[in-house]
């Protein structure tokens, strides 16, 4: 008699929660609680609760609305954020470009800078030696490219270098032919830019095959080093040209991304213009030495 008094004391101090499925007609037990002799509730821990009453598996909480209806409009697609990455990569290139040819053109109407390095040639060899330098930093570091500001602090610095070894190999040369070697390059890019955006068919599956052919046409230039002949001259030029306009055709591809095989990360955006800035170089330099030669 005595334990049931205890347990209506308890009951009274400890009400059961609210139960907005209790029927007061018809009554029906509450989870965790049973009911026992003389309809006394009493309370039995349930398996699903944890040590402070929260509900456990059997009781998933809630589902809210964020108010969105359409969550792809508040993020970027693919599409957008490859778009962006173009434009980034091309703004660079074009800076690029522009600061080189405004350091070939001072070595070109500099009379005294000319004169100066057509008698030095180690600077020609020191510049070479410090772009190799900078191109393996930059191709090898991943730091160094996607950290800012040190990814443009080296690309700067690449590039006022390039231009200084461009500065310096073009002084053995004509201004007019400079000059025409110049436009041929600024036409060729151009157009094999607006076929690599065109085109279906995708140069980023041959990327094996295009270096085994660069390994090889290496192998030719060293042939012709040797031998001394115009005419291999000649054709190493040619058929440097049309290897590396296949690599301009095939970086632009990595770059825009989309169905292509290959594609290179949107924050590899130095990578890229790095890329399209030796190969337009190259091109630069092998139209040069074949217009030197016809000439």
């Amino acid at each position: 008699m005595c334990d049931m008094e205890s347990n209506n004391l308890k009951n009274e101090q400890n009400p059961p929660p609210y139960n907005p499925q209790y029927n007061a007609q018809n009554p029906a037990p509450m989870p965790g609680f049973h009911v026992g002799q003389g309809n006394i509730a009493t309370v039995t821990p349930a398996d699903d609760n944890d040590n402070m009453g929260n509900p456990g598996d059997s009781c998933p909480p809630p589902e809210y609305s964020q108010g969105f209806e359409d969550q792809e409009t508040f993020h970027f697609s693919d599409a957008a954020i490859r778009r962006g990455f173009v434009r980034k990569v091309y703004l660079t290139l074009v800076i690029q470009l522009l600061i080189t040819v405004g350091i070939i053109c001072a070595f070109l109407y500099w009379d005294d800078l000319k004169y100066w390095v057509q008698d030095n040639n180690w600077f020609t060899y020191t510049m070479m030696g410090v772009v190799f330098a900078l191109i393996i930093v930059l191709t090898c570091c991943k730091n160094v490219r996607r950290k800012v500001p040190l990814n443009f602090i080296f690309l700067g610095l690449f590039t006022i270098v390039e231009g200084f070894m461009l500065g310096s190999v073009t002084v053995f040369y004509e201004a007019d032919a400079v000059l025409w070697a110049i436009g041929a390059t600024a036409l060729v890019s151009f157009s094999l830019s607006v076929f690599a955006m065109q085109s279906k068919w995708d140069f980023t599956a041959a990327s094996g095959t295009m270096w085994v052919i660069g390994w090889t046409l290496v192998s030719f230039g060293l042939l012709c080093a040797i031998l001394r002949t115009h005419y291999l001259y000649i054709v190493y030029a040619s058929l440097g040209t049309l290897v590396f306009s296949i690599y301009l055709v095939m970086d632009t591809q990595l770059m825009l991304g989309g169905k292509h095989k290959y594609s290179i990360s949107p924050e590899e955006y130095i990578f890229a213009a790095l890329n399209l800035y030796l190969d337009i170089i190259t091109l630069f330099l092998l139209l040069l030495q074949l217009i030197g030669i016809c000439r």
